[in-house]
């Protein structure tokens, strides 16, 4: 187990290495450089998870900020929030879109408990954040939950409907998720303390990825951790098991970021909240499934949706 101070040196090792692929807005997006009256301000780091739907998160709320001026670029594939979150809290990324739930849970050590109510949980993550040096934009209404998920055969097999229905048939199943999954509270540390799940096996796999996805389909899983905005569950006909007893929080998106870069750059949280304004889980759902089933770049769509918004200029950019 890495300590905080491994944690931060992997980080920067990471940042280090992964600098050479910054992308900066460019191609379907605005101009790469940024305009002469910010050539000498900072360069607003916009970092993202290591899975894609974080990665086009990061790109709209870049491309938006680029789109007004700000010098910005975007360092995607980071890792999990254990590499994500030393790196912003040492200043080696300024801005990271986020999940309240998730996020309360991870910076406040699980002292703080997520609820289901996205006001609450979003003014607790932000005095949270405080005491950190971070701030956090408004909400979106778009969220992303964790989901249960099983295919419908095996749904049909074991008649299943809720995560409760899993009790009787756990032990014989297999589990497949993210690596981090057996140390996170909403995952399955809270499947066995809300519902008393204890599988055959865990077998760590991606977030929420193609490999997860794959392992479901090919029946090396069970049951998966998937994402609520995941396309893939309705175009592959997989059942969510629904969350009869409360365990999963608020999941709405939210971008944090260093309150000293805030400071610095008056209208950044303004431009900020006009995307998260418009970001419905329908909207963010249809996105996803740009990326993730018909292969496109998440740049290039996320360009398309801010200019189609009002929230680029619709002449900037290579049509």
């Amino acid at each position: 187990m890495l300590g905080p101070h491994s944690v931060v040196r992997a980080a920067i090792i990471a940042i280090a290495v992964a600098c050479a692929a910054c992308t900066v807005p460019g191609g379907r997006g605005p101009p790469a450089s940024p305009p002469a009256s910010g050539a000498n301000r900072p360069v607003i780091t916009v970092g993202s998870f290591n899975f894609p739907e974080s990665v086009l998160l990061a790109h709209l709320y870049a491309d938006a900020l680029a789109g007004r001026g700000y010098p910005v670029r975007v360092l995607p594939d980071l890792g999990t929030r254990e590499l994500v979150d030393p790196a912003l809290m040492a200043g080696l990324i300024q801005l990271v879109p986020e999940y309240t739930g998730s996020a309360l849970e991870f910076v406040s050590l699980g002292h703080i408990r997520a609820t289901a109510s996205v006001a609450a949980t979003a003014r607790s993550l932000a005095r949270a954040m405080a005491k950190r040096g971070l701030v956090t934009g408004r909400p979106a209404a778009g969220q992303d939950g964790n989901a249960i998920v099983v295919t419908a055969a095996t749904a049909a097999r074991y008649q299943l409907h809720t995560i409760s229905d899993l009790a009787p048939v756990a032990r014989r199943l297999v589990f497949g998720g993210p690596p981090e999954c057996p140390e996170r509270a909403y995952c399955m540390p809270g499947l066995r303390l809300a519902y008393g799940l204890r599988f055959r096996e865990f077998v760590p796999l991606d977030a929420g990825g193609p490999l997860t996805r794959q392992a479901l389909a090919g029946g090396d899983i069970s049951v998966a951790l998937l994402f609520t905005s995941d396309p893939s569950i309705r175009a592959r006909h997989l059942v969510v098991l629904a969350d009869d007893r409360g365990l999963q929080p608020a999941e709405n998106i939210i971008p944090v970021l260093r309150r000293a870069t805030a400071a610095r750059y008056p209208g950044l949280l303004a431009a900020l909240d006009a995307v998260s304004a418009r970001l419905s889980t329908a909207t963010l759902t249809s996105l996803d499934a740009q990326v993730q089933l018909d292969g496109r770049a998440p740049r290039a769509v996320a360009w398309d949706w801010l200019r189609a918004e009002g929230l680029v200029a619709a002449r900037q950019g290579v049509p």
